[in-house]
């Protein structure tokens, strides 16, 4: 398949490679990073997409999504899918597919769990919002690069689904680095609170598959001195992102919104940024009870 491929940075470019190595023609375009080997390097978004079947894109923001999409769009074949894999808000998302359809141009909006990780190793998740015939045709991608896509309705569903999704995470994660340091104040061992609570209702994804305590569960970040699998600026941005939606649809949500809060402090005004977004622990350790 012939694809265009814009922003190749630590999600795009990994992305990318696996497509390559699985055969696929990548015409690829950033500004910054560079275009790994095996694909033709385009001068221009719009030269990146002209042609293409499928055009990706992996993308900061919503704003610069929509810059992106007023370059490509016009330069995208009629029947051809533009298929979003950036975490941005849903008016973006929908703005950008309602663009393409005037076109004829078909839009996914996909955004990914799985980080870096599951970039490189194909293993991610894609939420995907938009319909059932663009999705089939981008299907042969996403078994490529991920190990799992979920169509979740119409356009910009998908993003809902990811800041929901991490909206509980964020949420989840400070709920766990809270418990380790209760745990500790209280005398008890990290690794019989670790036993306990991964096979009781306290069972989580933070606390099973990525524990924010060194030398605790499965190898997480934890056990690299924190060094970001999922940075806690990118979780801050998720946040953010569950809040605006949250203010336009009038939904109360404390709990996403204290935790938007909580993250905020961390990485703007106590060394957070750049550190992984389970460093939380560290950060309560020091706390006491204000």
């Amino acid at each position: 398949m012939k694809i265009g491929f814009i922003g190749l940075g630590n999600m795009g470019g990994p992305m990318a490679r696996n497509l390559v190595a699985a055969g696929h023609d990548v015409s690829a375009f950033d500004v910054v990073a560079p275009i790994p080997d095996g694909m033709t390097a385009k001068t221009s978004a719009a030269a990146a997409a002209k042609g293409a079947e499928i055009v990706i894109t992996m993308l900061p923001n919503g704003a610069i999504l929509r810059g992106v999409a007023n370059d490509i769009i016009p330069a995208m074949s009629s029947g051809s899918v533009l298929l979003d894999c950036s975490t941005v808000d849903v008016e973006s998302a929908r703005a950008v597919a309602d663009q393409a359809a005037a076109t004829d141009v078909g839009a996914l909006d996909a955004p990914v769990s799985g980080g870096i990780g599951g970039a490189e190793a194909g293993t991610l998740t894609f939420m995907v919002g938009g319909t059932d015939d663009a999705f089939a045709r981008a299907k042969p991608l996403f078994d490529i690069m991920g190990q799992k896509a979920v169509l979740c309705g119409p356009s910009g569903n998908g993003q809902a689904a990811k800041i929901c999704n991490n909206m509980i995470l964020g949420a989840t994660m400070i709920a766990t680095c809270e418990a380790f340091a209760l745990a500790d104040k209280l005398g008890l061992d990290r690794q019989a609170m670790f036993d306990v609570v991964s096979t009781s209702s306290g069972y989580s994804w933070t606390m099973n598959a990525y524990c924010p305590a060194p030398g605790i569960g499965p190898t997480s970040p934890a056990d690299n001195g924190y060094q970001p699998g999922f940075a806690a600026e990118l979780m801050l941005k998720d946040l953010r992102l569950s809040q605006q939606a949250a203010e336009a649809v009038d939904a109360d949500t404390p709990m996403g919104a204290r935790a938007k809060e909580l993250y905020e402090t961390f990485v703007e005004g106590e060394g957070g940024l750049g550190k992984d977004f389970s460093a939380m622990l560290p950060r309560f350790e020091k706390r006491g009870r204000s």
